[in-house]
């Protein structure tokens, strides 16, 4: 069942034993962060369904030519790029796995590579101010008064996930690729005029949002509406892409959560954590607790709307500088995207039904698969964990 809806009827339960108004429990329901994500997702999928990401995509990686071990930091940084453009990191993984899978299976590159840093890179991206998870951690450090983080916190996000995808790379051996001299030269076609349009309207979206600091969902909306008028896409289509699932999995656990920290819940929570930690060890576990929450819940949706609201009681607990917040926050965010790497979490179980796909594997390779994303996973996990203890998050700052 979708957490979203499952989190708004706990709520009307919860809100009614504890002689919570009705009116009062819908306040939870986040109208703005909502409008943001409907808006970018919007734009997004009219940008996806007419081609145009994809064909950037391919251009992106043609790049790399005979080098084909290049092939994997392009995905990468591509990945990177186009999730801090826009669509966040679910919609990049969603655009960007079909194609790397298919460029694993056609060129011979292991896919547990290639998935791996099409998550990291989307993860890494993705905690743009212009992306879902860069909104939704912005949004939650601002209710406890943390502000002006959106750099530091995009800055320490590709950082975090740039510590893991090296290790990815040169673990899985990446730098020794080899190309075919007859695999992957096709010819790519150019942008055509709805897909060139399509691109100055995202370029547009991204002046009035780093310059003029207009909302990104109305802003989303307003381009949208524009090339929908020019039909540049099918806006009937695209309004059937919006990943709906996923926009009332956020706002509906937000309900719930905004009832809970009413409560006293938090609190409770933050104790509890507090109790085990020092000042020195606070940030590794929560990066441990966050990575493995999110091997069974969203990263965006679950994880991040219950730790980040514990991080001022923790704080306040275990002591601590004044960036300590904000180490906590990335720390929080990356941890669990990394984890997403798993076939477990949305971003695993699309590399693995699309290189079953693409590869028609047996069963017995698919659990092959299975076992080593979810390795890779847990070895993201752990590894980020013991540089959080050794100050990663705190290098930038």
């Amino acid at each position: 069942m979708n957490t979203g809806l499952v989190a708004i009827a706990f709520a009307l339960v919860l809100g009614h034993l504890a002689g919570v108004q009705d009116l009062e429990i819908i306040r939870g329901f986040n109208s703005s962060l909502f409008i943001m994500l409907l808006g970018v997702s919007y734009l997004f999928s009219l940008a996806q369904i007419n081609g145009t990401l994809d064909l950037l995509a391919k251009k992106v990686v043609a790049l790399a030519g005979q080098r084909t071990y290049l092939v994997p930091i392009i995905i990468y940084v591509f990945s990177t790029i186009l999730s801090a453009l826009g669509p966040g990191t679910v919609p990049t993984m969603a655009i960007m796995m079909v194609f790397s899978m298919a460029l694993a299976s056609e060129m011979g590159i292991q896919p547990a590579m290639l998935s791996a840093l099409t998550v990291l890179g989307a993860s890494g991206g993705g905690v743009s101010p212009l992306a879902a998870t860069g909104i939704i951690g912005i949004n939650l450090c601002a209710e406890f008064g943390l502000t002006g983080i959106e750099s530091q916190f995009l800055a320490n996000g590709v950082l975090s996930s740039t510590a893991y995808a090296i290790v990815v790379y040169f673990l899985l051996g990446g730098y020794k690729l080899h190309a075919d001299p007859n695999v992957g030269h096709e010819k790519i076609s150019g942008f055509n005029a709805k897909q060139k349009a399509t691109l100055a309207g995202i370029v547009v979206m991204v002046f009035l949002v780093m310059v003029l600091h207009i909302n990104v969902g109305l802003v989303g909306f307003a381009i949208a509406a524009v090339l929908s008028f020019f039909h540049v896409s099918d806006e009937g289509e695209a309004l059937k892409r919006i990943p709906w699932g996923t926009l009332l999995l956020i706002t509906g656990v937000g309900v719930l959560m905004h009832l809970i920290i009413d409560l006293g819940g938090i609190k409770m929570l933050s104790a509890a954590l507090a109790s085990v930690m020092t000042e020195n060890t606070a940030v590794s576990i929560m990066t441990i607790c966050s990575g493995v929450m999110s091997w069974f819940s969203s990263t965006s949706g679950v994880v991040m709307p219950t730790l980040i609201p514990t991080i001022p009681e923790i704080v306040a607990e275990v002591g601590g500088n004044n960036t300590m917040p904000l180490e906590m926050a990335t720390a929080i965010t990356m941890v669990s995207n990394t984890a997403g790497i798993s076939p477990l979490s949305t971003g695993g179980a699309l590399a693995l039904a699309a290189y079953s796909s693409a590869a028609g594997t047996t069963y017995q390779e698919q659990h092959r698969l299975f076992v080593k994303m979810f390795l890779i996973s847990a070895l993201g996990v752990t590894y980020l964990s013991i540089l959080a203890y050794f100050g990663l998050y705190h290098w930038l700052l």
